[in-house]
């Protein structure tokens, strides 16, 4: 049997629907970011700015950080020699794991590989761990998440992204003695939308619900002390188990959960993508570490990064173009159709010299394709007035509608003329 007919068909569908994904060979210059050398498949190279980064905070090439990540590689090694059962706990990772509990207010933490398997061990094997479990997902939830309810053998149900109304409806449909786990984001990366985190807390406390939250997108960049929305909105010790990320605004590698101390260790001793891979590295481990304790400390970075998002917002609604509005960093510019969304991110490449990978399905919905654009304290008031010429000129160019006020949630769909957009998660 030729077996590679099978894939070469895949490919080939992909490639149809104009959703095959192109990687870019990017070599990021600590001392100039967000330059970069972006290397073409022929060998050419030449210099790009790269809008579309998630080291939200340039932490990734903050010098602290790289210092520490030297240093204990030269000390300790490059690699971790082993799960954490079988000598893999390492000092630094003992260290980001109580940095992390501290940075939420929680009395342990536990450290992954990275944020998606963070996810997909721990919704599994908390739900799994209280029988007779119901899931309640909001509709919306990243794939990390779907994929750890699916591997739950509890019953799951999807409440309307963000909609407390539903969701309550659905937890009055339940005996009140049910073990029930809510699980949703905090700030929805696509969107840039954030969830009534307070008024879900209230929901988990009057039915009796267990909450989990994701914080990926916001952990380093929002609170005092960095330690998100949560954090910000003072409801942190109102939510059971806090997962974040080591791998946007700490600009590292991993993924954690914080929590009740009996809920860390369940996940510890039963989680089998937990118990069977290899601990994160020590280097990589130190280098988080020093992250987040270098983060609680400046806020002036989270002010300075908040600024830019919002004058980016602002110029770019200015001249015209589909920004979604929404209250966070996050800058999703509509295009609609996957087709002139790669266009367009090939363009502002070609033309500009800007690097924005275009989101297409099934990250999102059909119809519902952006430029999702991720400013950072890095980006000077120069290199945004640069992009705003650049992406206007690519919107000529393709024939994209320009629009005369800011677009919503709800009326986005009716800009990408779609149905129901909202459904990508269904």
């Amino acid at each position: 049997m030729q077996y590679r007919r099978f894939f070469d068909a895949a490919i080939g569908q992909l490639k149809n629907e104009r959703r095959y994904r192109f990687f870019a060979n990017l070599e990021r210059d600590t001392s100039d970011v967000p330059r970069a050398i972006h290397r073409a498949d022929d060998g050419t190279e030449r210099e790009v700015t790269i809008w579309c980064s998630n080291d939200y905070l340039g932490m990734g090439r903050h010098p602290e950080t790289i210092e520490a990540m030297c240093e204990t590689a030269k000390k300790l090694g490059v690699g971790a020699g082993g799960t954490r059962n079988i000598s893999g706990t390492n000092n630094p990772l003992v260290e980001l794991e109580a940095e992390l509990a501290d940075l939420h207010g929680k009395e342990a933490a536990l450290v992954f590989t990275s944020g998606w398997i963070s996810n997909l061990a721990s919704i599994s094997t908390i739900a799994d761990l209280m029988p007779n479990c119901l899931i309640l997902s909001d509709a919306l939830n990243h794939n990390s998440m779907i994929e750890g309810i699916k591997r739950a053998s509890s019953e799951r149900k999807l409440w309307r992204h963000n909609d407390l109304a539903h969701l309550e409806e659905l937890l009055a449909a339940e005996p009140k003695e049910r073990p029930k786990l809510i699980v949703f984001e905090s700030l929805y990366s696509m969107d840039g939308d954030i969830a009534p985190i307070g008024a879900i807390a209230d929901l988990a406390e009057k039915y009796n619900a267990m909450t989990y939250i994701d914080e990926v997108h916001a952990v380093g960049m929002y609170g005092p002390r960095g330690g998100g929305v949560c954090e910000r909105d003072g409801v942190m010790d109102r939510i059971d188990v806090i997962e974040g990320t080591l791998a946007k605004g700490f600009g590292t590698l991993g993924g954690y959960i914080a929590g009740d101390s009996a809920v860390i260790d369940a996940v510890r001793s039963y989680a089998p993508s937990f118990i069977f891979t290899t601990a994160l590295p020590p280097a990589v481990a130190a280098a988080a570490c020093t992250a987040v304790r270098v983060l609680k400390q400046r806020p002036d970075l989270r002010e300075k990064h908040q600024r830019q998002a919002a004058l980016t917002k602002h110029a770019l609604e200015a001249a015209g173009l589909p920004v979604l509005d929404n209250p966070s960093h996050i800058v999703p510019v509509m295009v609609c159709d996957a087709e002139k969304c790669k266009a367009a991110s090939d363009l502002l490449m070609e033309r500009h010299g800007i690097y924005i990978q275009p989101i297409n399905y099934p990250t999102v919905a059909r119809g519902a394709e952006r430029l999702r654009i991720t400013p950072t304290p890095l980006h000077s008031d120069a290199l945004i007035a640069d992009l705003v010429d650049a992406l206007v000129d690519v919107w000529k160019t393709l024939d994209l509608p320009f629009v005369e006020s800011k677009i919503d949630a709800s009326s986005v769909e009716a800009h990408c003329a779609y149905p129901d957009f909202r459904k990508a998660a269904e």
